[in-house]
Parts: C-alpha cells; sequence; structure tokens
C-alpha cells in the first residue's frame, strides 16, 4: 500500500501523493488500520529532516507538509468534522500549527486533540467526501467490517481511480456480506409522535 501510493499510482497516473490519493481504511487497529498506516505513510511521503520544525503531540509527530484532519467542529474557526487540511507551518517556540484547509487555521499545542493524521482515514469518516484516488486494504484481518455497503462507501468515494489492495477471499466476503446492522433509534415513534 505504502508503495503503490507513495510511487506506482504517481508513477502510472500523475497523481500527488499527498494531495490526490487517500487510502480508506476499515479499521483503525492492525496492520492495515489506519493507525499503522498512517505512520508508515508519513515516514514515506514526509520523514523526519533535521532542518524541518515538528511538534509530538500524544503518539503523533507533526511535520510541516502533513495531512492532517478535523475530528470535531469548531465553529469559532469555521473548520469542521471530517475536513482535511495540511500543516503549512510549524512555529515551536511557539507552539503554533497553522493548517490549510480552504483558509490557514492556527491551532496551539493543547488544541491538538481536534487534529488527526489523514494520510489514512476510516472508510467511515470518508464518508461525504470525495478523492481522485482511492486505495483500500481488503484483508481478512478486517473480517468483522467486511460488508458490502462500507465496500461500496470505499469505492464511490473515488472520483477517478479506485483500488483495492488484499486477497479475494476477502472481497468475496465483502460483497457476499449484505447484512446490515439494526439500529436501534427510536425513530419511528418520534414520527408518530
Amino acid at each position: 500500500i505504502v508503495d503503490m501510493v507513495a510511487r506506482r499510482l504517481p508513477g502510472r497516473y500523475g497523481f500527488d501523493p499527498v494531495e490526490d490519493i487517500q487510502v480508506l481504511s476499515p479499521m483503525h487497529k492492525g496492520e492495515t488500520g489506519v493507525v499503522n498506516l498512517n505512520a508508515l505513510l508519513q515516514e514515506r511521503l514526509n520523514p523526519f529532516r533535521k532542518s524541518f520544525p515538528e511538534i509530538r503531540y500524544g503518539n503523533w509527530v507533526y511535520r510541516e507538509g502533513d495531512r492532517v484532519m478535523q475530528i470535531r467542529n469548531n465553529y469559532d474557526r469555521m473548520v469542521f468534522n471530517g475536513d482535511i487540511g495540511r500543516i503549512e507551518k510549524i512555529i515551536p517556540a511557539m507552539g503554533i500549527i497553522r493548517v490549510c484547509f480552504d483558509e490557514p487555521v492556527e491551532y496551539s499545542v493543547s488544541e491538538l486533540d481536534e487534529l488527526v493524521p489523514a494520510y489514512a482515514i476510516s472508510v467511515h469518516k470518508s464518508q461525504g467526501s470525495e478523492f481522485r484516488c482511492t486505495v483500500m486494504p481488503v484483508t481478512t484481518q478486517h473480517y468483522i467490517m467486511l460488508k458490502r455497503n462500507l465496500l461500496y462507501t470505499a469505492v464511490t468515494r473515488a472520483r477517478e481511480l479506485a483500488v483495492m489492495v488484499g486477497d479475494t477471499k476477502a472481497l468475496a466476503i465483502a460483497v457476499g456480506n449484505d447484512q446490515v446492522s439494526e439500529r436501534y433509534t427510536s425513530l419511528e415513534e418520534r414520527l408518530k409522535s
């Protein structure tokens, strides 16, 4: 997946690996989960460089050029859950990170819990978004999430190209599983009242 995003797709189709390609994973944990893929992709696409500032927050190191996602609505800044941007400036002495969404937005270190890495995101978080190219791991490791509607969501996020990486057994499981989890919302009762 990392080689495909960093080298193969840009070489074959001219995609920018950070701007045009979005990795979508069914789950956060595991070898092909969001957390691990973000670490691997950052190391390949935006590795540590002595002359570039970075800030550590929690288990993540934020670097200039990183792709990040806002994970809660912030009406003061007009940045909303699911918005994806790039870190354009880090000022470590002041503890400030400037992220360019549609407009630049500044965060202090204490506000970094609003941002997560976004080289890879969950299929769930991608709903409502669109990308030039998507890459999705489809492995039996994500067995519990392999459902037709999840696969459909991932494929329909791509404007030009959707790539699935994995094995045919996992793909067959997802295509064959049309079970939708029952939701208990009390919607029917609310509509009647």
